[in-house]
């Protein structure tokens, strides 16, 4: 969790709850709010000139989502749309900025998170400079892994549909099922039904 939700809600925060597909913001519309996820799943993502979706990142429980646009004057550039049921706490801006003037330690908590996410960004926007779909795959898992703290073979039982990493790495859905299981042959996964371990 980025901000205490205690804290939050003692400084005005209400909880709205989005359904499985809504949108809980819409590209070129103006942040007013901090939101940070209580339950639920979200993806962050642009729609592609061919009609696909690019998924930028899947928050869940304990993060914010596009915080940093609280501290410019620009409009979203992404949509940030409900994976799961959600539950999303709400502060409004003038009152998240009046939270960080009390309590300027947060601003930290804030821009810690902000930092470990665009680290995120940029060993996946590297594996854009490959062409192969199996070191981009492999790229995403294992930042996804480490992130987690899983160490062993196998251990991490990946979060995202095969529809989701392709939306993640640019790749078309059926090149990454084909490479998922080109992956299983060279022993990189193991695949249990549907789900994937790396």
């Amino acid at each position: 969790m980025i901000i205490c939700e205690d804290l939050l809600f003692s400084h005005g925060a209400k909880i709205q709850n989005y359904t499985s597909g809504e949108f809980i913001f819409e590209e070129g519309t103006e942040p007013k709010y901090y939101l940070q996820i209580k339950s639920g799943t979200v993806k962050l993502t642009s729609l592609l000139e061919d009609g696909r979706e690019f998924i930028h990142g899947i928050p869940f429980e304990g993060h914010c989502i596009a915080e940093t646009y609280l501290f410019n004057n620009k409009s979203y550039a992404i949509n940030a749309i409900a994976i799961t049921d959600c539950e999303i706490i709400k502060l409004e801006k003038s009152k998240l900025k009046d939270l960080l003037q009390k309590k300027p330690e947060l601003i930290f908590n804030i821009y810690s998170y902000t930092a470990d996410r665009m680290h995120y960004r940029y060993l996946t926007s590297a594996s854009f400079m490959f062409q192969d779909p199996l070191t981009k795959l492999e790229l995403v898992m294992n930042h996804m892994k480490n992130y987690f703290g899983f160490k062993e073979k196998y251990s991490f039982a990946v979060p995202y549909t095969r529809q989701q990493l392709a939306s993640l790495t640019g790749l078309r859905i059926e090149t990454v099922i084909r490479t998922i299981k080109k992956m299983e042959k060279l022993k990189i996964v193991k695949l249990d039904n549907s789900k994937i371990y790396f």
